[in-house]
């Protein structure tokens, strides 16, 4: 696992309570005094660590290699999942994975970004980064639940779309900007879920829902905070600044109305608990959804479509 700097006094004292335990059961000492003291040392820092994250920490969070991806929570949450493929017109668009599933025996239609965790699977799926065919593919499976009237929900995890020259020649831009057109227009319930690193257009192409939830450590923004940082400072070195400029965490997004919900991460966050953040997060879906489905189509179109007319805030110069 890899461990991050403000990571590290927890793992240390994580490390000796292993190694004490270890001790106890292989000798005759008992350790379970200093186990437990430890046990509520750990605890206390784990809580003070985690409520008092910086932009950028939380950015690095979001990052994390080990942070569950949509595949995972497919796996741990639904069942019956059958995943389905292309564009129907160029590829595939392995970045962007999707397909029929059940959720506690309802059946929806699950789409999201799929990062890679090794070398090979990081290729493959483009390191997180859709090409057009992708958004195409997702428009696809969008419309096929619309068509039989199946809920959508949603993940966002990506550095943003793939801006290489083939993407560009294959209408990278459209594709975005269809989706974005053809997504106000669905007459299913859509929920949306940053489950990760939400970048961009790359991550809003799936992004227009009724509801937009987000995970408690994970981040949203129009631009990373090292592109932000490289075009204000012009270096690198100022990202944590931009993080911080940028608003780009949970809690700076739902103060700005731009998602409905935090979703809290366990207390040992969820790259560390991936069941637990499962669970939390099922919980979530199941009474987003109960609340919509009672909606007439004509209602959801017209509150998905007011609830992005209704974000942001002009500001006169004058005043």
């Amino acid at each position: 696992m890899q461990i991050l700097d403000f990571e590290r006094p927890i793992f240390e004292i994580e490390q000796k309570i292993e190694e004490l335990v270890e001790l106890s059961q292989k000798g005759d000492i008992d350790f379970s005094e200093e186990i437990k003291r430890l046990k509520k040392k750990v605890k206390r820092i784990r809580k003070d660590t985690f409520s008092n994250l910086s932009s950028w920490q939380k950015t690095q969070l979001a990052r994390h290699p080990d942070r569950p991806y949509t595949l995972d929570y497919i796996r741990l949450m639904m069942s019956d999942f059958i995943e389905l493929h292309g564009d129907r017109g160029f590829a595939d668009g392995n970045s962007i994975v999707g397909g029929l599933a059940r959720l506690e025996g309802e059946s929806i239609v699950v789409i999201g970004h799929q990062k890679g965790r090794d070398i090979k699977e990081k290729v493959f799926r483009n390191f997180g980064m859709s090409n057009p065919e992708g958004y195409r593919k997702a428009l696809r499976l969008m419309k096929l639940a619309n068509k039989f009237g199946k809920p959508i929900i949603t993940m966002l995890d990506t550095p943003g779309a793939y801006p290489g020259i083939g993407a560009e020649e294959r209408g990278q831009a459209e594709a975005i900007a269809r989706n974005l057109k053809e997504m106000y227009r669905l007459s299913v319930p859509v929920i949306v879920v940053i489950i990760g690193e939400g970048g961009s257009g790359g991550a809003l192409a799936l992004g227009i829902g009724n509801r937009i939830l987000m995970l408690e450590n994970a981040i949203y923004s129009v631009i990373s905070p090292e592109g932000c940082a490289a075009i204000l400072w012009n270096n690198g070195k100022n990202v944590e600044d931009a993080a911080k400029a940028l608003c780009l965490t949970s809690h700076d997004l739902l103060r700005l109305k731009v998602i409905d919900e935090i979703i809290k991460e366990p207390p040992s966050v969820a790259h560390r608990d991936p069941k637990m953040m499962t669970s939390i997060l099922r919980r979530a879906l199941r009474r987003n959804l109960k609340e919509l489905k009672p909606l007439s189509p004509d209602e959801l179109i017209q509150q998905r479509y007011e609830k992005f007319r209704g974000m942001g805030e002009f500001m006169d110069g004058r005043g």
